[in-house]
């Protein structure tokens, strides 16, 4: 569709309404109680210090780590983690005193470096050799172990990359867990067959953890060896921090309702409900509401901003606009940008980030706005690139694409003020990795921006850009072209390899090296990103065309109690 404005024809996209209506949040029965109250009900303390309890009264290693597993992936994690810290501690110098004495199974073995790694313990792939015959090789009687290797399956997504036995590990187990799976159900049970079929669709390491909280409350509810006490907890948690969402989805919704993009920009994709379920995605801890919703604030207005220079403006206003955010000038917005969505854009954008360095300043100190700006006019600017390719029908190369698209895909800019909406001391040189954006930020934003051209490029070429990942390769630096299945693969191996840089760095420069310059909060939000953003992408456009999928994750996780 085309409308004509200013003299200039402009394109309006055949976005899908929101199905979330104002009415539809407006309605939600949501208890008018503070965010604290039910972690203050006695029966919920005392099954708190009792889950607490069996994690130091477990009988042995692997019953403890179980355990844990259990408890994290039940979602309740970030209740006890102090707990799982110690014991884990623990653990860790047990091992390093070689104090066991017994050789450990395969699903001990592999538990106990998924859990160190995940908290931020440095164990080498080198546990993993006594598994493997004189050639490197896994020992071919372990596929019979189903539990041991699916428990070297999730383990081998903690790799970093160089860590070949590790790549060993993973390609050994998933085409013996494939071949494994059409005969399972009548060896090992339905369980057992769901839990494989899960791990092979998505590894736990690469999950949204709320979703994964949910899925598994329920699968573990169906395990005859369940331990009631902790799905009870579970359960609690689970509807409790659901609860905080929605208190925080009603805020949000005001605020997006009094902003009026939605309705006096019809060309931009209205999507606050999926932009909220992405903050969830990137931090779920029922405690950073101003987080999640400062992130959705965010969000939003990328989308919104993105839709500008995708589908509304001309080149020339695309500079305009970009400059103006470079030099953050709202005078000469209202005075010079030719039409009237675009200054209301731009304000929309000036007066919210100016509102959140403000809210810094006061509680902290430090004026954060130049770092804030420098990322939005360093977005602007790729998207102005990205514009600039597509006015002139220009497919880049793939390695000229990419030095673009990590900056355009926009997680710099949402990470940037999830650091300073952490409140947290704020440091010299934590300022400098965000000015010149540390590689804790590249890898969660390259992540981002493949997984997004894997489900978008064809949506994107209908529309006449010319300029993504799959597009880039298929043309080839040299002319040369490959098919679009080779291409996905390489984006896909692409994506694979990011995670394993961002697996090391989180290590050696993330919140368990004692010269981080950032904290492990801020180092997790950066993971979480990552997942999100695959569990958005995973079966197509789930922000630009959401569909029963996305619809039904965003139900599980805000919506619907368990």
């Amino acid at each position: 569709m085309s409308t004509q404005t200013s003299g200039v024809k402009r394109v309006t996209p055949d976005y899908k309404p929101s199905i979330w209506n104002d009415e539809f949040l407006h309605s939600l029965q949501i208890h008018d109680c503070k965010q604290d109250q039910p972690y203050e009900d006695n029966k919920w303390k005392s099954t708190e210090e009792s889950v607490k309890h069996m994690i130091d009264d477990a009988q042995s290693v692997e019953t403890t780590l179980e355990f844990i597993d259990d408890i994290q992936r039940l979602g309740l994690g970030h209740r006890l983690e102090t707990n799982i810290t110690r014991v884990l501690e623990r653990i860790m110098k047990k091992l390093e005193q070689k104090t066991d004495e017994d050789t450990p199974s395969l699903h001990l073995t592999a538990l106990r470096f998924r859990l160190l790694r995940q908290h931020g313990f440095q164990l080498s792939q080198d546990v993993f050799k006594i598994f493997t015959d004189c050639d490197g090789s896994f020992n071919d009687r372990l596929c019979k172990d189903v539990k041991g290797m699916l428990s070297l399956y999730e383990a081998s997504f903690l790799g970093f990359e160089g860590e070949t036995l590790l790549d060993e590990a993973l390609a050994f187990t998933s085409m013996h867990l494939k071949n494994l799976s059409c005969r399972l159900l009548d060896t090992h049970g339905r369980n057992v067959l769901e839990q494989v079929s899960h791990a092979l669709e998505m590894p736990l390491h690469h999950r949204m953890q709320r979703l994964e909280a949910r899925w598994y409350i329920e699968a573990y509810n169906k395990r005859a060896d369940a331990n009631q006490v902790l799905l009870e907890f579970a359960k609690l948690d689970y509807n409790a921090v659901q609860q905080t969402y929605q208190r925080d989805l009603k805020d949000l919704s005001r605020w997006w309702k009094d902003m009026g993009l939605a309705k006096k920009l019809p060309f931009a994709k209205d999507r606050l409900m999926e932009c909220f379920f992405w903050s969830v995605g990137i931090v779920f801890e029922p405690q950073l509401s101003n987080l999640r919703k400062g992130i959705t604030k965010v969000s939003a207005l990328i989308s919104t901003v993105d839709d500008v220079y995708d589908v509304y403006a001309t080149y020339d206003e695309l500079e305009q606009f970009t400059s103006l955010v470079e030099r953050w000038d709202v005078n000469a917005a209202v005075e010079t940008l030719p039409d009237y969505k675009l200054k209301l854009c731009f304000l929309a954008l000036y007066n919210t980030v100016n509102e959140m360095a403000y809210e810094t300043l006061k509680e902290q100190g430090v004026d954060v706005l130049p770092y804030l700006r420098k990322a939005w006019a360093d977005l602007c600017k790729a998207f102005l690139r990205e514009a600039e390719w597509s006015n002139n029908k220009y497919t880049p190369t793939f390695e000229e694409y990419l030095a673009n698209a990590w900056i355009s895909a926009s997680a710099v800019v949402i990470l940037v003020h999830a650091y300073f909406l952490l409140n947290q001391n704020i440091s010299a040189e934590a300022l400098g990795c965000l000015e010149n954006p540390h590689n804790l930020l590249r890898w969660p934003s390259l992540i981002f921006r493949l997984t997004n051209d894997l489900a978008t490029s064809e949506a994107e070429l209908e529309r006449g850009e010319t300029a993504n990942s799959i597009s880039c390769l298929i043309r080839g630096s040299s002319n040369e072209v490959c098919d679009e299945e080779s291409a996905r693969k390489y984006i896909s191996n692409l994506i694979e390899n990011s995670w394993k840089k961002m697996n090391k760095d989180g290590q050696l420069f993330g919140a368990s090296s004692a010269s981080s310059p950032f904290t492990k909060e801020f180092v997790a939000a950066g993971t979480n990103l990552s997942r999100i953003a695959q569990c958005i992408y995973q079966y197509g456009d789930g922000i630009g065309a959401p569909d029963k999928i996305v619809k039904n994750r965003i139900l599980a996780v805000i919506m619907q109690p368990v």
